[in-house]
């Protein structure tokens, strides 16, 4: 009987995508993976990311940028909207320069904002210069 670990699984489907041209990715596919931006300079990497609980649609994924093991890390909520997907290599591609993203709107990752609320949605919108979902719109 052979047993399927989270590490496996996740290379399993990767592989299936490639193979299929498929344009299904798993979500734990995705988590820990390095972001990059037009650039290649490596600008974070995936830690969460943020479903809708009514449409099922990726509203953001959480990034982590800067510190040192962890210690002075800055998380970010960016739109999916913002982010391409590389499926040949299975990164993510955010168009934002280093300089810029130090300027984003981020948060702690002991302290998280309310993503529901109106006034984060319109900052985050804002500053990645992407359109505001229907289904935030509601909140």
């Amino acid at each position: 009987m052979s047993h399927i670990t989270s590490e496996n699984y996740a290379g399993a489907a990767y592989e299936y995508a490639g193979n299929y041209h498929c344009d299904l990715v798993g979500t734990d596919t995705l988590i820990g993976k390095d972001v990059y931006n037009y650039d290649d300079e490596h600008v974070g990497d995936v830690k969460e990311i943020i479903l809708n609980n009514f449409t099922g649609e990726i509203a953001y994924v959480v990034l982590s940028f800067g510190g040192i093991f962890g210690v002075g890390e800055k998380l970010f909520a960016v739109p999916w909207k913002a982010l391409t997907l590389n499926t040949r290599n299975g990164t993510l591609i955010l168009n934002e320069c280093k300089e810029r993203l130090e300027r984003a709107p981020g948060f702690d990752k002991n302290c998280w904002p309310n993503m529901e609320e109106k006034n984060w949605i319109n900052k985050i919108h804002t500053f990645y210069q992407t359109r505001v979902y229907s289904f935030e719109q509601e909140f």
